[in-house]
């Protein structure tokens, strides 16, 4: 299994709530299928409340157990990595 990296960019879909969480999902479990290393959520700067939205999918107990940490990119306001480490 290569160890690669997702992008998920959010931007066609910002207003649509339950697709939003279903590319979250999807990304994640494509994460879990290709044992990837690292997920880039593109979220946009915006008025900041698609950002918000994916950190509470972010902060669920049931998707927190699937990664490693996140991190809010300092220079670009848009952007979440979130990492993993598989056993």
């Amino acid at each position: 299994m290569s160890k690669k990296n997702i992008v998920l960019d959010l931007h066609p879909i910002f207003n649509k709530g339950y697709e939003i969480d279903k590319a979250l999902s999807n990304a994640f479990n494509e994460a879990e299928d290709i044992k990837a290393k690292e997920l880039e959520i593109i979220c946009g700067k915006g008025s900041g409340q698609l950002k918000k939205r994916v950190l509470r999918f972010l902060d669920q107990k049931h998707i927190k157990e699937k990664y490693h940490r996140i991190k809010k990119d300092p220079n670009n306001y848009g952007r979440v990595f979130v990492y993993f480490r598989w056993k």
